[in-house]
């Protein structure tokens, strides 16, 4: 809260705070990851394996290099699940949100901060809203964790059954990945409840109440079932997310679980859809997907969940805003339309950047780790994509990978969760005061 105050006051960027909130994060979880009370063999972690955990952890992908269940302790457990909270809401959220709910004075420089974090299109009201997310995702983690206890507790009791629910109902609201269930077999995840159709269902929808982002939650709260009142973004967020949910569910349903009895191909095709965006847990082996089952997922995770969300990717509404974009080039429309409403340039500049920083930087990425780790490229393709798009998903080849992979996943886990603007111009892209306007001239493409 400090540190907030005092860069606030200095007139830091608040691209940059937020950058270096989540890397004190990450380096104050590392620290005491490698403390000797937080692994079961009283010895710590080692840096490299502290840092990809608590990298992985805070920004909310669930990539391990050690098996959560068995490697660390409660402690180390205990402090894995406060950096997911904390690097789900945003470290800046929880930050401000405190002191709002504390009453405290907040500035309108920690504000505009606020605002960045929260993707948020004005500044009037953004600390109500602060206040809001956080007393409704503790209100949804508990609600999910009540959910969970009846498949918990008769295999767990009722104190380690309470544990494993809040535990993996703070994991999936923040799209962590995290699971506490491969205790007998290495990176189970969720598969040995595949067929359990309530482990199946409250997962998922914590997945995607979390994924949908903070933004349409106002606009739920606000305008209840009065659709067409909402945000632009909350309308194109949720189309999405419908779109995304049944075409991807209709091709795995049809192509990839045919083998499957009824019942499990239909909650492994909900699962295997919802998942990607941006959770980690699988109740299948993801191994046993074909290629095409395996792209698909990776544009699943590509895409990711809302702005402004626990979710990674490039966010749905800027896969939406690039697809109305196309839909005016292809009907020859004058401006970029959605749902009655125009679509200003700028912000169809700033879809473009993002969706190119972020392939970009996922194909550059894979082909390096492809030639270091000699790996097949899909197969580099997703473990980066996992990485980038804070997923958590993997083809096991994670804990296998030699240190300079390692490196390149935080690296790639930092950005995906801090953003790739963000970083961008936490770096030090400041706008330009005085821009001269060229004369025009025709480019012809396609």
């Amino acid at each position: 809260m400090h540190f907030l105050r005092k860069t606030a006051v200095r007139g830091t960027s608040p691209f940059l705070i937020i950058a270096v909130a989540f890397g004190g994060l990450i380096l104050l979880g590392t620290i005491l990851l490698m403390l000797p009370v937080a692994t079961r063999n009283g010895q710590g972690a080692p840096f490299a394996d502290a840092l990809f955990t608590a990298t992985s952890a805070a920004c909310v992908t669930g990539l391990v290099v050690h098996n959560t269940a068995t490697y660390w302790s409660l402690f180390g457990q205990a402090v894995i699940l406060v950096l997911i909270q904390v690097g789900g809401l945003g470290v800046v959220t929880v930050v401000v949100g405190v002191r709002a709910l504390r009453r405290q004075r907040i500035s309108l420089r920690e504000r505009t901060i606020m605002q960045e974090s929260l993707s948020a299109s004005k500044i009037g009201g953004v600390i109500r809203s602060t206040r809001f997310i956080i007393v409704t995702t503790i209100g949804i983690e508990l609600i999910g964790a009540l959910l969970l206890l009846p498949v918990f507790v008769p295999r767990f009791g009722w104190e380690g059954g309470s544990g494993e629910a809040i535990f993996h109902a703070v994991s999936a609201f923040c799209n962590a990945g995290f699971d506490l269930l491969s205790t007998k077999q290495p990176y189970q995840s969720l598969m040995a409840y595949s067929t359990n159709v309530a482990m199946n269902l409250v997962i998922g929808l914590l997945i995607l109440i979390g994924g949908i982002g903070f933004i349409t939650w106002i606009d739920v709260r606000k305008h209840g079932w009065h659709i067409r009142r909402y945000r632009l973004q909350s309308k194109i967020v949720l189309v999405a997310t419908v779109i995304l949910l049944l075409v991807p569910m209709a091709y795995f349903f049809c192509c990839e679980f045919q083998n499957f009895p009824m019942k499990k191909r239909l909650l492994a095709s909900f699962f295997q859809t919802v998942s990607p965006r941006t959770a980690g847990f699988n109740t299948v082996p993801l191994t046993q997907l074909s290629d095409n089952g395996q792209f698909m997922t990776i544009l699943l995770m590509f895409i990711g969940g809302g702005t402004g969300s626990t979710a990674g990717g490039i966010k749905m509404t800027t896969a939406g805003v690039l697809f109305c974009a196309c839909l005016a080039v292809i009907f020859r429309r004058r401006e970029v339309t959605a749902f009655g409403r125009r679509i200003a340039p700028r912000t169809i500049f700033r879809a473009a950047a993002i969706f190119t920083l972020y392939l970009s930087l996922l194909i550059v990425a894979a082909m390096v780790m492809s030639g270091v780790e000699h790996l097949a490229l899909l197969t580099s393709l997703f473990e980066c994509a996992s990485a980038l798009d804070t997923v958590g998903l993997t083809l096991g080849v994670t804990p296998l990978l030699h240190l300079s992979s390692r490196l390149l996943l935080i690296l790639l886990m930092f950005i995906g969760r801090v953003g790739s603007l963000t970083v961008v111009f936490a770096v030090g892209s400041h706008p330009t005061k005085f821009q001269a306007r060229y004369p025009e001239e025709t480019v012809n493409v396609g």
